[in-house]
């Protein structure tokens, strides 16, 4: 094997790398490249170092993205305590390596390989430590894994964490009326009663997907983006040409008030599944959130034999309208052992605290059969 790091990933053939990435839109190549492209990244923290690995024969068998980060912003896996507690030790914490997709809390590949190449994978995470100590980096975080990578990761001594997200299945539903069918009466009503308030508002919304918007409403939906992050003081990182350059990975739902646009939701197609990723909203208008980022999702999914709707980190509110809680893994390397020591008595407790919490969320199921 052969291993490099490549700074972006336009000097990698797209063919090659999703040969290894599979279905997840957002391990493929466009969506990392419309990062680096739209300008979502250095800016931010984020500094590419995509791992590579190829066989003697100069074949790309093995890659991870990832990138050396001088924050914590974006990763949606918060080690912002980690950092404080190296900084009052007199410590450095930053830079450290993430395996990650910038901005996307969504479970995918970190290890990327050929199906079954485990001696590549096990290869990806030494390379991935051996990096970080070349470049003297206090941590390695591989966030947001699939089982198998998490599986792997956890035969190298690192530290493992875990967390809850929210997921719609799709039981073969017919249409919306049949998925409401297997909720509770009350849960039932409440989702009918928060739909009928924006119909009765006189608000229409229509779907859109990214290749069907014009210029003008490309420039509405951005702005509805940007006006979330607004009234939370927050970053909006990701650009207008991000958005467009990967137009055929988005579906829009967008809620006119006549001939106007008030709101909008973005989401991300791919893997037979959606992603809710962000949405925003000129004024307060009631149960237009839940309509937008949940219930016409929901019946996006139905109708188009999507499996899966995810809509994003957090949320217990969301429990009550069908989603169930799912956990997401990480793995962690931590190069000082008195800290790597510190770090995992805490993650003891964390977990202990976590499954209960997991417990306690699965009994507020909204459904009238227990599903897994």
């Amino acid at each position: 094997m052969n291993f490099k790091v490549a700074e972006s990933l336009s000097t990698i053939p797209a063919e090659a790398w999703n040969a290894l990435a599979g279905d997840n839109p957002f391990i493929q190549h466009d969506f990392l490249l419309a990062l680096e492209t739209g300008h979502c990244l250095q800016p931010y923290g984020w500094h590419p170092q995509y791992m590579l690995v190829f066989s003697d024969d100069d074949q790309l068998i093995g890659a991870s993205p990832a990138y050396r980060k001088t924050n914590s912003y974006g990763e949606f896996v918060f080690d912002w305590a980690w950092a404080d507690a190296y900084q009052r030790a007199g410590l450095i914490y930053y830079p450290k390596l993430v395996i990650a997709v910038p901005y996307s809390p969504v479970n995918g590949p970190r290890l990327l390989t050929r199906k079954g190449d485990t001696q590549t994978a096990h290869a990806l995470v030494d390379f991935a430590i051996e990096l970080a100590k070349q470049q003297n980096l206090s941590t390695v975080h591989w966030l947001f894994n699939t089982e198998t990578d998490y599986q792997i990761e956890q035969q190298h001594d690192l530290l493992n964490r875990f967390d809850y997200q929210f997921h719609w299945s799709n039981d073969n539903y017919q249409n919306f009326e049949d998925f409401l069918s297997e909720l509770s009466s009350k849960k039932r009503k409440n989702i009918k009663r928060e739909r009928r308030k924006v119909k009765e508002s006189g608000i229409e919304i229509k779907i859109l997907t990214g290749d069907k918007l014009n210029e003008e409403l490309w420039q509405q939906v951005y702005n509805f983006y940007q006006i979330t992050f607004m009234k939370k003081s927050g970053t909006a990182t990701l650009s207008l040409d991000f958005f467009k350059a990967i137009a055929h990975k988005i579906v829009t739902f967008i809620a006119f008030d006549g001939d106007k646009p008030v709101a909008a939701a973005i989401c991300i197609k791919g893997g037979n599944g959606l992603y809710g990723r962000h949405w925003g909203s000129y004024e307060d208008y009631d149960s237009l959130h839940f309509e937008l980022c949940y219930y016409t999702g929901i019946e996006y999914c139905i109708n188009n034999q999507l499996q899966h709707f995810e809509p994003g980190a957090q949320g217990e509110h969301k429990i009550a309208r069908g989603f169930l809680p799912v956990k997401t893994v990480s793995s962690h390397w931590v190069a000082h052992p008195e800290f790597k020591r510190i770090i995992e008595e805490h993650l003891q407790r964390e977990s202990e605290a976590m499954e209960n919490y997991g417990e306690e969320l699965n009994k507020a199921s909204p459904f009238r059969k227990t599903k897994s």
